[in-house]
């Protein structure tokens, strides 16, 4: 396929579908893809906001989209409207006719597969979803994940001798997707010509739907088991969806076979996945498991003074943060590693040039209620669904159900805005925990909540109960 049209259409009919309606109607489409003066497609947004939102988040995907469609192998640029000047539209290129934001009408139309066979010059972005940051270099090694470190990066180097598959287990938001996506940039660096494949188990399972909707179940399944790497992020999300299972069964035993790659994520050891059906679980521990155990004090302020270093490269903050001032800040910080970077952020933003004269007392009172004032038991999502099915009298599994009934809506909502507000989820986090709904239902709950709270006093009522049973 070289004809533009039609790969605009297809690439943004399955980016939209990824991204979600919101982010595509608020940045895609208004975008239009256009051929500058040097034969070269650019995709031209209304604003810079835009532009730099699509490079952020979108245009690696959009290339891997477009060059697993494109004989031609071209790559898209963006850029925003003031940047374009006079440049004419596609259209006045006979290479290329205008390619216009997707419509109503181009909708439906056949959606490409979400993993195209694709030419050799789309290696380098094959692994959608990667973090580009997320590689060894900036991994702090500790005594909780030296072992998961080493054989990470013996799984990249390719080496003989390769446990299959191997499988890193362990707390949320202590390094396991930090590993898998630096093997598979390190993999990639080693050999160029591989196929290297990161899926997260969500986008296995959403992709591997819309195939069997689409009927374009071989297609998909002969974009993965052609992989010569197959990294699969957080497996615990397939538990419960038999066909999906079957799949993936199928797929790790076709790699198996052919001595190809596998590496794997959980929350949990594979003997530990109850919700998996035993002969694919038999399979996951059929390796190596390997645990990334939780940091330790002294882990956690070398991840600290990483990420400052980090940030001072980028000129967010000048200098060297005191030792007392890292350590307050873990220990302000009891949960994972996502928190304490997220603590550190707010530092490096208040402090900016004055990091290294801040003392404790300082943070204290610039970082104010973003800071713990003392350890804290930290609330899972599993335990606010089982306290808000007991407090409404129904069911855990009510909530994960497609009933829509006010009585089971209603609690559902409010679960979902408990989770916001005492976990550190995002909000396709949770819905993947409510029964694999989209994140827009889980906004939507939470905001209804929070609209609902001061106008309905017994909702006000039951949710600070709830509070309070939570927090013991």
């Amino acid at each position: 396929m070289t004809d533009p049209n039609r790969i605009w259409t297809e690439a943004a009919d399955r980016l939209k579908a990824e991204i979600g309606d919101g982010p595509f109607s608020s940045y895609i489409a208004p975008s239009a893809v256009r051929v500058d003066s040097q034969g070269n497609l650019i995709l031209v947004t209304p604003t810079a906001y835009a532009r730099d939102w699509v490079r952020k988040n979108a245009l690696r995907r959009m290339n891997e989209l477009w060059l697993g469609l494109d004989g031609l192998s071209r790559r898209l640029e963006v850029r925003c409207r003031a940047e374009m000047g006079s440049v004419p539209p596609a259209s006045a290129s006979r290479e290329a006719p205008r390619l216009s934001s997707i419509s109503a009408a181009s909708a439906a139309a056949p959606t490409a597969p979400a993993f195209a066979p694709a030419t050799d010059g789309a290696r380098a972005v094959r692994a959608a979803g990667l973090q580009e940051r997320l590689t060894f270099d900036s991994f702090v090694e500790g005594h909780g994940n030296a072992f998961a470190l080493a054989i990470a990066k013996q799984v990249a180097s390719w080496a003989d001798g390769h446990f299959n598959p191997v499988f890193f287990c362990g707390p949320y938001g202590y390094g396991k997707t930090h590993l898998l996506n630096a093997i598979a940039w390190e993999a990639q660096r080693l050999r160029p010509d591989a196929k290297v494949v990161y899926l997260t188990a969500e986008r296995f399972l959403s992709t591997f739907v819309r195939a069997m909707q689409d009927r374009s179940t071989a297609a998909f399944k002969e974009s993965l088991r052609s992989a010569d790497m197959l990294l699969l992020d957080d497996v615990q999300f397939v538990g419960g969806k038999t066909s999906t299972q079957e799949e993936l069964l199928n797929t790790l035993t076709a790699l198996i076979e052919d001595g190809k790659r596998i590496v794997l994520s959980a929350d949990r050891a594979p003997v530990a996945l109850t919700d998996v059906e035993p002969r694919l679980r038999s399979h996951l521990a059929a390796g190596l498991t390997c645990p990334v155990e939780a940091a330790d004090r002294d882990l956690k302020v070398a991840v600290a003074q990483s990420r400052l270093n980090a940030l001072g490269k980028l000129g967010v903050v000048s200098g060297e943060a005191r030792a007392d001032v890292l350590e307050h800040l873990v220990d302000r910080t009891p949960g994972s590693m996502r928190e304490l970077e997220g603590a550190v952020n707010t530092l490096a933003a208040v402090a900016g040039s004055r990091l290294s004269a801040l003392t404790v007392e300082e943070v204290q009172t610039l970082l104010g209620a973003a800071l713990r004032t003392g350890p804290e038991r930290r609330i899972t999502v599993d335990e606010i669904q089982k306290t808000v099915a007991e407090h409404f009298n129904l069911k855990q599994a009510d909530l994960l159900s497609e009933r829509r009934t006010r009585a089971i809506a209603r609690p559902r909502q409010i679960a979902m805005y408990l989770c916001k507000q005492h976990t550190t989820r995002s909000y396709p986090d949770i819905g993947r925990r409510f029964g694999g709904r989209d994140h827009t239902t889980v906004l939507h709950g939470v905001r209804k909540i929070e609209e609902l709270m001061p106008k309905d006093d017994q909702i006000a009522r039951d949710v600070e109960a709830l509070t309070r049973k939570l927090r013991g």
